[in-house]
C-alpha cells in the first residue's frame, strides 16, 4: 500500500468538499429568481457550455429533464451555426462558463437578449461578461482546484455539477415531484417497473400448475415440474391454496415413506394470498414482502387468471 498515493487522493476529496461548502455559502436571491423563472416558463430549459463545462452541462440537462423540468443540452458552437433556431422566447437559457468569458458562449448573449430569453449564468467570476449579462447569476467560484498545478478543472467542475443538482432538487421540491413522476420518465428501470407496471403485465397466465385437493403427491410434483414455477395451485371446495417446493420437502420429512399416500390437502397452505390483475407491481411486491411469501394468485373477480412472482 502506497500511503503517499492514498494521501494525495484524500486531499482531492477534502479540497473539493471544502469548495462545495464555499459555494453553498454564496447562494443568494439569484438562485430563487432562477428557480421561479424555470417554474413559471411554458418553455424548456436549455443548458449550454463548452469543454468540461459542456460535459457537466449535459449531465445537468439530463437531471433536470428526468426530474420534471423539460430540458436539453445545446453545444455553443452548434448553436451559433443554426441550432439557435431551436430556442424559443419562452425558454430559460442556462449558460455555463467558469471564467464567464468563454467566447463561444459569450457571443450567444446578443441573440438571447433579442429573443427575449431569461438568461441564467453559471460562472466563477461575478464581474465577467456572462455574469453581468445574466438575469440571474449562480456563483460557482472556488478558491483552488484540487489539481496541484491549478490547471485541470476539478473543484470547479464539481461545484458546477453540485449547483446543477441544487437547481434540480429545489425544482423537484417546488413541483412536489413524487416517485411516480420519476418512474414515468424511467419506465425501463426497476423503479419504473415497480410503480408503473401492473400485475397483469408480468403475471404467468398460461400452463398454470393447478391440481385438485385430492391429487396425490406424485401428481402434484408432476404439475409443478410442468408449470416450472416452483409451486402448485390447489383447488379445494371453492377456495384456493398453494404447495411450494418447501412444502414438498417438509411433507417428506413429516410422512417419510408414506408421503406418496398423502393428498394435496394434507400439506397445502390454504387460503393463498391473492391480488387483482390491475394492481400495481409495487403493491404486489409490498404484499409479498409483508407476508414473507414469493408468489400471489391473481384473480379477476372469482376467476384465477395467473400467478405473480418476484
Amino acid at each position: 500500500m502506497n500511503l503517499e498515493y492514498l494521501e494525495t487522493a484524500r486531499q482531492v476529496f477534502v479540497k473539493e468538499a471544502e469548495s462545495l461548502l464555499e459555494v453553498s455559502r454564496k447562494l443568494d436571491n439569484d438562485l430563487s429568481a432562477a428557480i421561479d423563472a424555470i417554474l413559471q416558463t411554458p418553455g424548456r430549459g436549455i443548458v449550454c457550455g463548452m469543454g468540461k463545462s459542456g460535459i457537466v452541462g449535459r449531465k445537468i440537462a439530463a437531471t433536470l429533464a428526468s426530474t420534471g423540468s423539460p430540458s436539453f443540452f445545446m453545444h455553443p458552437g452548434e448553436a451559433y451555426h443554426g441550432d439557435l433556431g431551436m430556442v424559443t422566447p419562452h425558454d430559460v437559457f442556462l449558460a455555463i462558463s467558469n471564467s464567464g468569458e468563454t467566447e463561444e458562449v459569450v457571443k450567444l448573449i446578443p441573440y438571447l437578449k433579442d429573443n427575449g430569453n431569461y438568461l441564467v449564468g453559471m460562472t466563477g467570476n461575478r464581474s465577467s461578461t456572462l455574469a453581468r449579462a445574466s438575469h440571474s447569476h449562480l456563483d460557482i467560484g472556488v478558491i483552488e482546484e484540487a489539481c496541484p498545478l491549478q490547471l485541470a478543472p476539478t473543484s470547479s467542475t464539481t461545484a458546477t455539477l453540485a449547483m446543477g443538482d441544487a437547481l434540480a432538487v429545489t425544482l423537484m421540491k417546488a413541483r412536489d415531484f413524487q416517485p411516480e413522476n420519476f418512474a414515468r420518465f424511467h419506465p425501463g428501470g426497476s423503479l419504473g417497473r415497480r410503480l408503473l407496471s401492473r400485475v397483469e403485465h408480468e403475471m404467468r397466465s398460461e400452463n398454470l400448475p393447478v391440481v385438485k385437493a385430492e391429487a396425490e403427491v406424485l401428481d402434484v410434483i408432476q404439475a409443478m415440474s410442468r408449470g416450472q414455477l416452483g409451486m402448485a395451485v390447489v383447488q379445494h371446495n371453492g377456495s384456493w391454496g398453494v404447495i411450494t417446493d418447501g412444502d414438498i420437502r417438509r411433507a417428506i420429512e413429516k410422512y417419510g415413506e408414506y408421503v406418496f399416500s398423502r393428498k394435496a390437502y394434507d400439506f397445502m397452505t390454504p387460503q393463498a394470498s391473492r391480488i387483482a390483475p390491475t394492481a400495481r407491481v409495487e403493491d404486489a411486491l409490498a404484499m409479498m414482502d409483508s407476508r414473507k411469501i414469493n408468489a400471489l394468485l391473481v384473480f379477476d373477480n372469482d376467476q384465477l387468471v395467473g400467478v405473480f412472482q418476484k
